[in-house]
């Protein structure tokens, strides 16, 4: 088998290192690897596979050679892409910088595989929320045409990064103890005002725009229309952080043009390639993030009839943000191309 020259930007933090879980996990096919990171992190060693590895500071000569360059996510894609597209790799971008460009697919590769012949060097990897909610639309979606959606997201605090989740442990600890618990991370580490998380519920992700969505929300909206290529389902999104550590839990209500039955979405669901139905309500059988972390799938339960609508369906679905969310869903565009011969 064909190996490839594998960069990874951002390295250092949550997604970067989940990448390098799931390059050993999933026995990726990579020649040579390349870590990068800010100066901040730059001489960082790694030990991965049995060998150290040292963190390199990014410019834009680092993708000199490089098959394949996986972006963690922030303001380096934006200054970093363009480069490695010139030096000749396959960009596959976990921020929000190109995710809306019309230029640039938009890929999960078990709903919309078929975009990715469509990339100019770059594919974007969407929101973590998107992802988890868009694996488990698409089967329904291929059923029965889907007419508007209601979703209110939980979302842990590794969609803030591994800042979050330190922040998370320290105001646990500083709470046990009688202490004041300090917050600079959430709802944003951008925001003038910040809260604390544990034994807290945050009701912003991401800065709040003029007509009272948040960025977070309108990114749900926005990707997918764009993931599904169907821009006339109405969408509405609530997203919250919750003190949870990994997966985020999303309730989705969705009304559709044409019947669905309660026992055709848990046999649609079941069947669909990354999803595992875990729904038996007598048993009090359902996905919880607790159980759903480190885990590749996303987890469907609670599936029942809205008889508030003529033909609706409500959902839970959880899924772990910084796999299927983030570094397994990059991955897994790598290797669909790989396998179709398309890199």
């Amino acid at each position: 088998m064909k190996k490839y020259n594998v960069a990874i930007l951002g390295a250092t933090g949550a997604v970067g290192q989940e990448f390098l879980n799931l390059i050993e996990e999933r026995n990726f096919p990579f020649a040579n690897l390349k870590l990068l990171a800010s100066s901040r992190s730059a001489g960082k060693v790694i030990t991965f596979m049995g060998k150290d590895y040292t963190v390199e500071e990014a410019t834009d000569d680092s993708f000199i050679n490089i098959d394949i360059a996986l972006f963690a996510g922030g303001s380096a894609s934006t200054k970093f892409a363009p480069a490695a597209v010139k030096h000749g790799a396959i960009v596959i971008d976990n921020s929000s910088a190109f995710r809306m460009d019309p230029e640039v697919p938009l890929i999960v590769p078990e709903v919309n595989p078929e975009d990715i012949t469509k990339h100019k060097g770059i594919i974007a990897n969407p929101n973590c929320s998107t992802i988890i909610m868009a694996m488990a639309l698409k089967p329904l979606y291929n059923h029965a045409k889907i007419k508007r959606i209601v979703v209110s997201t939980y979302q842990a605090v590794s969609g803030a990064g591994k800042e979050a989740i330190d922040e998370l442990n320290g105001q646990v600890q500083a709470f046990v103890e009688d202490k004041p618990m300090e917050a600079t991370i959430l709802p944003s580490a951008g925001l003038p005002k910040h809260y604390p998380i544990a034994f807290n519920v945050i009701p912003q992700i991401d800065a709040f725009m003029e007509d009272g969505y948040t960025k977070e929300e309108m990114k749900m909206v926005n990707e997918t229309h764009k993931i599904l290529n169907d821009y006339n389902i109405g969408i509405t999104a609530t997203t919250i952080r919750i003190p949870v550590y990994r997966s985020h839990s999303e309730s989705i209500n969705i009304e559709f043009e044409q019947d669905i039955s309660v026992k055709q979405a848990k046999e649609l669901l079941a069947a669909f390639p990354g999803v595992i139905v875990q729904d038996d309500p007598k048993e009090q059988v359902y996905p919880m993030p607790l159980y759903t972390s480190n885990q590749n799938e996303v987890f469907v339960g609670r599936i029942r009839r809205d008889d508030s609508v003529t033909y609706g369906l409500n959902l839970w679905v959880v899924g772990d943000q910084i796999r299927k969310g983030a570094a397994l869903n990059a991955l897994q565009i790598a290797e669909y191309m790989i396998g179709h011969n398309l890199i």
